[in-house]
């Protein structure tokens, strides 16, 4: 991927929220360990980075069939939606990742194709983007609510810029993360990827990713 050949019209980014857009990581698993405990779910596998999928929906499910031995019930996962989002209204403001807000516009301005995809659930990933003032649209947002897999939600949100945009295709689609699963989910997708922040940038090297970067502010100099 050579930066100066890339022709932004025809190209898509596919954009990871949190880590990538958001700096909202570390405050984000905390409202996710307590909404699960506000629903009844006390033993938590809190090791998140090791988990089948890295999405909310997969948390969800997975501890509670590991507490109860049964199928989580219907609706569920609506009300670790909305506690998800009482949970973070009590921890603060969430901050961009820089650049992001810029580079957003900056695609908008240039009619540069993006979407979000992402493993959080849509209400709260709504309230991290309002509160860091990124324009998003929900025809441009596919999260764990309808797939558990990382592969699913990217190739739904994929889909949805096809509609939005009205494209049968890109001639090149870009993932941009944060996160080694980021990485792996592009490979299996035959994706393009970028790397952004430095909390997983030697795994994501050591992995083989070719073009990893700060932050988003670094990235929009490389792209123009």
């Amino acid at each position: 991927m050579n930066n100066k050949q890339l022709a932004l019209n025809n190209t898509l980014f596919v954009f990871d929220i949190d880590g990538t857009l958001t700096d909202s990581v570390s405050n984000y698993l905390i409202s996710v360990t307590k909404s699960l405990l506000e629903l009844g779910i006390s033993d938590i596998d809190t090791d998140y980075d090791n988990y089948k999928h890295h999405t909310d929906s997969y948390a969800l499910r997975y501890n509670y069939e590991r507490n109860f031995d049964t199928n989580m019930p219907k609706g569920f996962l609506d009300r670790f939606e909305t506690e998800i989002v009482r949970q973070m209204s009590t921890i603060g403001q969430t901050k961009e990742i820089k650049g992001a807000k810029s580079l957003i516009t900056h695609f908008r301005n240039t009619n540069t194709p993006f979407c979000f995809a992402t493993g959080a659930l849509p209400k709260p990933s709504f309230l991290k983007l309002n509160q860091c003032e990124i324009w998003y649209h929900e025809d441009l947002l596919a999260t764990s609510k309808t797939h558990e897999s990382r592969e699913g939600f990217v190739l739904k949100a994929i889909e949805k810029a096809k509609t939005f945009y009205n494209r049968q295709n890109f001639d090149r689609i870009i993932s941009i993360g944060d996160g080694v699963w980021d990485f792996q989910t592009a490979q299996n997708l035959s994706l393009d990827f970028v790397g952004i922040g430095n909390r997983n940038r030697v795994q994501l090297k050591d992995k083989g990713a070719k073009h990893c970067f700060e932050d988003l502010m670094e990235f929009k100099k490389w792209l123009v």
